[in-house]
């Protein structure tokens, strides 16, 4: 942790020590790198702002990302922006560079809020965003009001504000709601108490019922053989051939071996398999859910 704040603390020096850029000298830059991919302008115009990528890092803290990793991600949306710039339009590029800074930063933050994806569209984004804002702001008029509102109201407001569907909302309160746990943490203070993985379903085959499995694979592959064996040299070879190799061959390459035409070989293969269905239904009618 003291690494990682003297390293913070060494970027944010070395970004203040830039050279603050004049409107024509950026205009050049952003034209010597557009134009001639100029790296020594690039990482003039680059280093100039990083300053204000790591003030926008700043203010992402709160949501409990390293800051180190969250400067990564500014100085990343730094180099988009330097990129896509087209100086043409006659915009500064700080004004634009803040719209791809600020991007980078929420796509990394959302993505490492939790486990479990937390959304990636422009509404959910606001939503994760703003939503505590909001909420916030709703709560303190209506207690102004002399009002009492019940979740499901300030849910239903919070959704009219920002523009979002109600469910995004629900969803998005139990993301924000808390961090993820581990699965090894107690659910008790006690030494003994249990973990909470102890308490998850055990999804995998029980005893019986691999017991069962095993048996019932047994049985059809006797009733495959069987009626394998029912067809005459030629039909076992093509069925093997066409329905049993990792590789199964083409009707065409069949033919050619036995000197059949492709359509030929079709009508025989079909013919083996009429007869190894009715084998198998005098055998037992439990193998047509196996075949369904």
């Amino acid at each position: 942790m003291a690494l990682d704040t003297a390293r913070d603390m060494s970027l944010s020096r070395t970004a203040m020590k830039a050279e603050l850029l004049d409107a024509e000298t950026e205009l050049a830059l952003a034209y010597a790198w557009r134009d001639e991919r100029d790296e020594a302008a690039l990482h003039r115009l680059i280093t100039a702002y990083m300053r204000l990528a790591i003030s926008m890092a700043s203010k992402f803290k709160r949501y409990g990302a390293p800051m180190n990793d969250l400067i990564q991600e500014a100085g990343l949306g730094l180099m988009k922006a330097a990129d896509k710039f087209d100086p043409d339009r006659g915009v500064r590029f700080s004004t634009y560079a803040v719209w791809w800074i600020k991007a980078s930063i929420q796509d990394y933050v959302m993505r490492n809020w939790s486990m479990v994806r937390t959304g990636s569209t422009s509404s959910q984004k606001s939503l994760f965003f703003n939503m505590r804002r909001v909420q916030a702001r709703l709560e303190r008029e209506s207690a102004a009001n002399g009002e009492t509102l019940d979740k499901h109201q300030l849910r239903q407001m919070i959704s009219t504000e920002i523009g979002v569907p109600l469910h995004d909302v629900e969803m998005m309160e139990g993301r924000l709601s808390g961090s993820d746990y581990s699965l090894n943490a107690t659910q008790s203070v006690d030494d003994e108490g249990r973990e909470w993985i102890d308490a998850l379903e055990d999804e995998s085959e029980q005893a019986a019922e691999t017991v069962e499995h095993s048996h019932d694979t047994e049985q059809l592959r006797e009733w495959l053989l069987s009626a394998l064996n029912a067809l005459n040299e030629r039909e076992r070879f093509i069925v093997r051939e066409r329905k049993l190799r990792d590789d199964p061959r083409t009707l065409e390459s069949l033919g050619q071996e036995l000197s059949l035409s492709k359509e030929r070989v079709r009508q025989l293969e079909a013919a083996a398999f009429t007869k190894m269905r009715k084998n198998l239904e005098t055998q037992s009618k439990e193998v047509l859910h196996f075949l369904a």
